[in-house]
């Protein structure tokens, strides 16, 4: 009995992965073996330890991986090889995710288990629609039911009578492929064919689809439409105040589809940026920064206060030098002496965070610029310390030389060309009706077209909109083919989305 495991029956929530639950969130991160279904999207189960089991058990209409007595089987034996487990549903694992057979069966074989609530797509769906499921002008009942009953049973377990009747909001979860049943019988039981009604297809996610209608014509704008699960069902009169308090269609980037090229470990941000204004990103990451240990980081430190400057042109190069500074058994402290510079206030960010002092970022974020405020602070002879990537621009040790400055160079990191692209991110990339492209780099763009290869460039160059981070990235893509859509006044991924929404608008 020492040996046997934990389970957690677990929420997943609707689907944005925004609306995870924190105790979710860290239970994933934790767990063993991760159990999951198919309503669960690939953000939530990444963030799951990388050497923790992952067993996908999803369910479709009339195609179930594994039956759910064999699921049952899965997890306690799991739990029995002393693995704590997280049984990751859709949703809530008790509002129709059959959470409570689980439990039971958990229970019948003594395996100790915890539910984590989530947030039903049966709520959040018609939120994220506009559509509140209560109101107090409208009704103050909520009823939520299975869609999925089998039209041919001989006795129904939904009280039809009782929910056609009254006046209250009715949410049927799974119900798509049944809709002409359930309209049917909620008008022949007393409900008015004019009653509205609304379908959330992948309600909260980026591609969210809504239908509006009423009872006695939904069935057909579905069929006309071609609108396929999965879909939440809201029948009542609060359908009407979706007309005045619709939001997430009417983001700045609602429907639009954003390729984001940047090294996984960068993307965070511009991803969560461009998803918050309701874009549907697809992270195809073309680059993985990795370190270069430099040579000469040790001589460089213990001579730091001979050195007038210290200049970063990059977060990455930021992040890398104090990494092999602290490895070395240095550490800020021993920065005495050279003034600091930082090409972009991203890089000036991610300098201050570390503890360091910034004096001078350019007023420009490219080495030119960088070069000439440099060449005013500077007299031949001072010294400067230039820790950066391998195969960075020579502009700016070339421009100081000139002057007779002198520049030690470190190579600290590369932008490698990312290993391997999933299966996924390719197919998406292939079959998504694609509106803009992103580069941040000139890294991301070389690579980009490595990876994407010749026939598979030729129609997105045709196609698609792109947009790069400043001048140098653009003329690189420029010279692989691409025309240039977007670029900020100010080089900063923050400014190029800025720049993306204003473009979008201008061109909806």
């Amino acid at each position: 009995m020492n040996n046997i495991g934990m389970v957690f029956l677990v929420g997943a929530g609707p689907g944005d992965p925004g609306l995870l639950t924190v105790k979710a969130a860290e239970l994933i991160k934790k767990c063993d073996v991760l159990v999951y279904d198919r309503l669960v999207g690939p953000q939530i189960i990444a963030g799951a330890a990388q050497d923790s089991e992952r067993l996908f058990v999803g369910k479709e209409s009339s195609n179930h991986s594994l039956p759910q007595e064999e699921i049952n089987q899965l997890i306690v034996d799991r739990a029995r090889q002393g693995k704590m487990v997280v049984r990751l549903k859709g949703g809530d694992p008790f509002v129709f995710g059959r959470g409570g057979e689980e439990a039971e069966f958990l229970k019948l074989n003594g395996i100790p288990f915890e539910i984590v609530p989530g947030v039903t797509s049966a709520v959040a769906a018609p939120a994220y629609a506009g559509i509140p499921v209560t109101h107090r002008d409208f009704t103050s009942t909520l009823t939520i039911i299975t869609g999925h009953e089998r039209p041919e049973k001989k006795e129904s377990s939904v009280p039809w009578e009782q929910i056609a009747a009254g006046k209250g909001t009715l949410v049927f979860l799974m119900g798509v492929e049944n809709l002409g049943t359930i309209v049917s019988r909620l008008i022949a039981f007393g409900r008015s064919p004019d009653t509205p009604i609304a379908l959330v297809r992948w309600g909260t996610l980026p591609y969210q689809e809504v239908l509006t209608g009423v009872l006695h014509n939904i069935a057909d704008e579905v069929k006309a439409r071609g609108f396929l699960p999965p879909a939440v069902i809201v029948v009542g009169e609060v359908v009407k105040l979706r007309e005045d308090l619709q939001w997430f269609d009417n983001r700045p980037l609602s429907g639009r589809t954003i390729v984001v090229t940047r090294a996984r470990s960068q993307a965070s941000h511009m991803v969560a940026e461009l998803e918050r204004l309701g874009a549907q990103v697809i992270e195809f990451p073309t680059i993985r920064i990795k370190p270069i240990a430099a040579p000469g980081l040790q001589e460089c430190l213990v001579k730091i206060s001979e050195y007038s400057w210290l200049t970063f042109t990059s977060v990455n190069g930021v992040k890398e030098f104090i990494n092999q500074l602290n490895e070395l058994g240095f550490d800020i402290r021993d920065l005495k002496g050279p003034r600091i510079c930082a090409i972009g206030p991203a890089t000036a960010a991610e300098a201050e965070s570390r503890g360091l002092r910034v004096s001078i970022i350019p007023p420009e974020y490219r080495a030119e610029a960088a070069a000439d405020i440099l060449l005013s602070e500077m007299e031949a002879g001072e010294q400067m310390l230039l820790p950066r990537a391998r195969g960075a621009r020579e502009i700016l040790p070339v421009m100081l030389r000139e002057r007779g400055i002198i520049v030690d160079e470190l190579e600290i990191y590369e932008a490698a060309l990312e290993a391997s692209v999933s299966p996924h991110a390719l197919g998406l990339l292939k079959d998504a009706d694609i509106d803009l492209i992103t580069f941040t780099s000139s890294s991301t763009v070389n690579n980009f077209v490595a990876l994407i290869g010749a026939e598979g460039l030729s129609g997105l160059q045709k196609e698609v909109k792109v947009a790069c981070i400043g001048p140098i990235t653009a003329n690189t893509a420029v010279e692989a083919g691409f025309t240039v859509d977007i670029i900020p006044q100010e080089y900063t991924v923050d400014k190029l989305v800025q720049a993306i929404v204003e473009f979008m608008g201008q061109n909806a």
